[in-house]
């Protein structure tokens, strides 16, 4: 089974329902297939074939979710780049995965005026469940990017999975305010969406100022979101929290930790028990509290049908049909990343109760996770070493009581604090700049000189 056989359960079969709620416009499921047949006819014509890679630079719109339709039906890998991405991140990006094209804003007017020109018929392609859809970047213990190659098999079984357990029919109304290029919302928004046939209302992005107001006038009846979105929504007022909790079906929270005041807290205040799951880009969703049973705070619940789980010398593992086909171009990666019976090592430490349910403890690797979005320490570093007057530099993760985790710097040297974050904020996304830059006079090592990071940790609490 690939994709367009889960995919026309609503393309195809309700193509007269609605489907998309963009920019105060709403489209059919019918009208996305046109769209994107459009669309896919205007890349082939551009010379795109299967096996070649598309990245996309873009915030949510109906524009990225026609080229991405259009990529599954061409066999076109899928390469969506963070929007908060600055040049150095996405060179390395379009570097490694070598696309034949890539799409920002300033692109679309003239790839839509060769695509009204198109055919609205499906082009043909030979597709599988093994057969490559995307390439999503996911950040490495080096600070290298590597790119997870996600197969249709990956995305058809975990949208399976999820539809089913948590029960999503084409009777919810969806709000989605996720970045599309995370794999939150791409893998499990996008999907579940196309799999069930249900209404979706699409955000550009999450914004606290009018987000009641966007419940409200929609009415939804499920909703993703991270930890810090969760957060933001506690500041509604017990009444509209009441009205909004009233039509609600399901919360989900995922992309990291969820603290249980916060599950406790939304539950007093909305009147729901937020589902937690827990996933990463390489494996899609690996664990998720039921849907109907006891959803327990502090832990991620149960592994999900079909995926297999063991802890070794206290590393979760994890084996299945939603684990990812290894990582471009990275064989010695890939082979790192698994063990001689094919588990995938997730790098987070984890418990398992006796009637299954998994409770994270930490990251085996130094990993920041900052509002849903992935940090990882060496990137920056390596950055700040490259400025005049910094001889040493660690970073670690500091509490936030909104974002959950954010980055803080430890120098060792002669610098300009001020300085330093101009370079940052130029060359990094705004997310993974420190918010503060500590000047020390050593940073702590080991006898064998490993940065002893927990010590600095300890100081920043």
């Amino acid at each position: 089974m690939h994709l367009l056989h889960l995919f026309d359960l609503s393309l195809v079969a309700r193509a007269d329902e609605p489907a998309l709620e963009w920019a105060g416009a709403t489209y059919t499921f019918g009208e996305l297939e046109a769209r994107s047949n459009r669309v896919a006819h205007a890349l082939a014509a551009r010379g795109l074939v299967a096996g070649d890679r598309l990245c996309v630079y873009l915030a949510n719109r109906i524009e990225l979710i026609d080229l991405y339709l259009a990529c599954v039906k061409l066999g076109v890998l899928f390469v969506p780049i963070n929007i908060l991405y600055r040049e150095r991140e996405i060179a390395h990006i379009t570097g490694d995965a070598e696309p034949r094209a890539t799409f920002t804003a300033d692109e679309l007017p003239a790839l839509y005026a060769e695509a009204e020109r198109q055919s609205t018929t499906r082009p043909s392609t030979p597709l599988d469940r093994d057969t490559p859809a995307a390439i999503v970047y996911t950040s490495g213990t080096t600070g290298a990017s590597k790119g997870a190659i996600l197969t249709h098999g990956n995305f058809v079984v975990n949208a399976v999975n999820l539809t089913t357990l948590w029960q999503i029919t084409a009777r919810d109304r969806f709000l989605l305010a996720l970045p599309l290029f995370h794999i939150h919302a791409l893998g499990n928004g996008l999907h579940t969406w196309l799999a069930s046939g249900c209404r979706m209302r699409l955000l550009e992005r999450f914004d606290h100022r009018i987000a009641i107001d966007e419940f409200l006038d929609f009415a939804p009846t499920l909703f993703f979101g991270v930890p810090t979105v969760y957060v933001r929504l506690l500041e509604t007022t017990p009444e509209v929290a009441r009205t909004i909790g009233a039509r609600m079906r399901l919360f989900v929270s995922g992309s990291a930790p969820l603290p249980a005041q916060t599950l406790e807290d939304f539950r007093a205040r909305f009147g729901h028990t937020i589902l937690e799951r827990y996933g990463m880009t390489e494996t899609f969703m690996n664990c998720s509290n039921p849907y109907a049973g006891e959803r327990r705070a502090g832990t991620v619940g149960v592994p999900l049908p079909g995926v297999a789980t063991r802890i070794e010398d206290g590393e979760l593992l994890v084996r299945g049909p939603n684990v990812f086909a290894g990582y471009w171009r990275r064989p010695e990666a890939t082979a790192a990343a698994f063990t001689s019976d094919g588990f995938f090592r997730t790098g987070d430490l984890a418990t398992v109760s006796s009637d299954g349910y998994v409770t994270l403890l930490g990251r085996r690797s130094d990993l920041i996770i900052s509002g849903g979005f992935n940090i990882y320490p060496r990137e920056i570093e390596e950055l700040l070493l490259e400025q005049a007057g910094v001889r040493e530099a660690a970073v670690c993760a500091r509490p936030d009581a909104l974002r959950g985790e954010v980055p803080a710097a430890y120098l060792v040297g002669d610098f300009d604090p001020d300085a330093l974050e101009r370079v940052c904020r130029e060359q990094l996304a705004s997310f993974k700049v420190p918010r503060a830059f500590v000047r020390v006079d050593a940073i702590p090592r080991t006898a064998l000189g490993k940065v002893q990071k927990h010590l600095l940790a300890a100081d920043a609490k």
